[in-house]
């Protein structure tokens, strides 16, 4: 009786760690939340050991690019391409 007493409490511990890890997120995962709870789509961030960084972020039609070098300097791009028809 008291060994399979000690062999529940084992298995509602066992549960009670499994509850406690947080879930991963998916690789793909395509968006992140911000303050307000709303979706903002992820960048692809590539940061050089340098310090300097380049991040490229897609909406529809239109990529963004921002860049940082390793001196401080920020600049950011923005070109829309038209859909072609078919």
């Amino acid at each position: 009786m008291l060994g399979a007493v000690a062999v529940a409490a084992a298995g509602f511990a066992a549960a009670a760690h499994a509850q406690a890890q947080q879930p991963q997120t998916p690789k793909n995962w395509s968006y992140s939340l911000d303050k307000n709870g709303q979706r903002v789509p992820k960048s692809n961030r590539v940061t050089n050991p340098d310090g300097s960084w380049r991040e490229e972020m897609r909406q529809g039609n239109c990529v963004t690019v921002k860049e940082r070098s390793a001196s401080g300097e920020y600049r950011e791009t923005r070109q829309c391409n038209p859909q072609n028809p078919s």
